[in-house]
């Protein structure tokens, strides 16, 4: 069986698209289209935009959406038996899957990347990679630093001895020390603009959840494995609910791998900018095929 997955934040880079936009016409009809409905050329960024320009949140991640559609749009025979995405890519998912429409979509991206911009300057923080440690000790270092006060989570479950934790900067910087003491190979603070995947992201769940009130969902064709709890979803209700608590929720990345190799997944296909994601597949079940989507 075959799972198609779906980058998130990060996987963007200065150029992306521009082959597509050029060789495809479909992919050219999203991209013009996306454009129309945002009010500004977000392919003017993704062909030729700065470093610095990619990186603001309202920009990379319309764009790294954008880019994933555009592609599964154009890929002879696109059948995914199960699909997920890793944080934003979950847009891109329930794309493929046929529960939101391409528009609407596009428009709930950009919503949520100004509302967690939003957020940011309301509680600033950060995050930070935990190389070459358990999980439960990560995760109970994590809660004895925001019992004292300082707010840090786990964020991002990606694979094994790879977690993301998420929270306030002194909490991050806390957290970077004792978890080096207590044996992670590195605790490297990440440059992104807030605390993603935390509780300080309470305010831009709020307006998600607004927004994704107001818009139509449809059932899957195919299982969509949310970052929540890691399992398959088809149900329009369950799926509106996940997707607004994966905000403040952590992304469980490992796991979700995990199940759908349980159900019965045998080659991941990464679609979208990057190569991230399979890279991740390989450490968490180096017993599937994994690679990128290719025309």
């Amino acid at each position: 069986m075959k799972a198609v997955i779906f980058p998130g934040q990060g996987s963007q880079f200065s150029g992306m698209g521009r082959e597509l936009y050029e060789q495809h016409p479909e992919a050219k009809r999203l991209m013009d289209q996306a454009n129309e409905i945002l009010g500004f050329s977000l392919t003017d960024a993704m062909f030729a935009g700065s470093d610095e320009e990619l990186r603001r949140t309202d920009v990379t991640q319309p764009a790294i959406f954008l880019h994933s559609v555009a592609l599964a749009a154009v890929l002879p025979d696109f059948r995914p038996d199960m699909v997920a995405g890793h944080s934003l890519g979950e847009f891109s998912a329930l794309v493929a899957a046929k529960v939101l429409r391409f528009e609407d979509a596009l428009q709930l991206v950009a919503q949520r990347a100004r509302a967690m911009q939003a957020a940011c300057q309301e509680q600033p923080g950060t995050m930070a990679a935990i190389l070459a440690l358990d999980d439960d000790t990560t995760a109970r270092i994590c809660q004895e630093i925001t019992a004292g006060g300082d707010i840090v989570v786990a964020a991002n479950y990606n694979c094994p001895g790879q977690l993301v934790v998420s929270g306030s900067q002194r909490g991050i910087e806390l957290a970077c020390e004792q978890l080096k003491s207590a044996g992670a190979k590195r605790a490297l603070p990440l440059p992104v603009g807030g605390a993603f995947h935390s509780p300080l992201m309470q305010s831009a769940e709020a307006a998600l959840a607004e927004a994704i009130a107001k818009t139509s969902f449809a059932a899957g064709i195919c299982p969509v494995y949310q970052n929540v709890d890691a399992a398959p979803h088809t149900d329009p209700d369950e799926i509106r609910e996940n997707l607004v608590r994966q905000l403040t929720a952590p992304v469980r990345w490992t796991q979700s791998v995990q199940r759908m190799v349980l159900d019965g997944a045998t080659e991941f296909v990464e679609c979208g900018p990057g190569k991230v994601l399979q890279g991740l597949v390989k450490k968490i079940a180096p017993e599937v095929l994994a690679g990128s989507a290719v025309l």
